[in-house]
């Protein structure tokens, strides 16, 4: 069975920032904990402040699903309603 694999980033607008830096530890801890999140990474963009770079793999498409549909009622998933995303999905080995 193929991985699922989500690269890309996220731009959060400047008054968001504070708050989705601040809440983005608690936000991996969470994913990371969830069965099936093999990894897991929002990492600052080393030009652009308000760009995060994405880089995600779940086991397979329901472990996706389920993560998706967690974000959706957490705090983050509230946080971040007006973040622009950029995300490409593959399936990995």
């Amino acid at each position: 069975m193929s991985k699922v694999r989500l690269t890309g980033y996220i731009l959060v607008a400047d008054e968001d920032l504070s708050a989705v830096k601040q809440a983005l530890p608690l936000h991996r801890k969470l994913t990371l904990a969830e069965p099936g999140c093999v990894s897991f990474e929002v990492l600052p963009d080393n030009k652009n402040p308000n760009k995060y770079n994405v880089d995600e793999v779940f086991t397979d498409q329901m472990a996706f699903e389920v993560h998706q549909a967690r974000v959706k009622q957490s705090a983050w998933g509230r946080l971040t309603v007006n973040v622009t995303r950029h995300y490409q999905m593959s399936d990995t080995e």
